[in-house]
């Protein structure tokens, strides 16, 4: 599937880690696919938590989703920063 097509969750170092599952969930079942977004280390933390969280939410479906991270250049109020892509897909 084509990545740009796939909405992006962008997770912050203080967002709520059910509810950043939640979304994961959400999207993987419509699309099958998934993006999570993180910069910084507490919201890549906030992020991988997230992400085990949707794993059981998910499995409880069927589902067995791996994340493959890559890094990302961004530009957020003109500057440049890396960011931490976790490409959520079924295993």
């Amino acid at each position: 599937m084509d990545s740009s097509t796939v909405d992006i969750i962008k997770v912050s170092g203080t967002s709520r880690t059910a509810a950043v599952a939640g979304a994961i969930a959400g999207v993987f079942r419509e699309q099958k696919y998934a993006n999570v977004q993180a910069i910084g280390a507490s919201a890549v933390n906030q992020a991988v938590k997230a992400l085990a969280l949707a794993r059981d939410y998910l499995a409880e479906d069927g589902f067995n989703i791996v994340s493959i991270p890559t890094f990302v250049d961004v530009e957020i109020e003109g500057k440049a920063r890396t960011a931490i892509r976790l490409s959520v897909e079924e295993r």
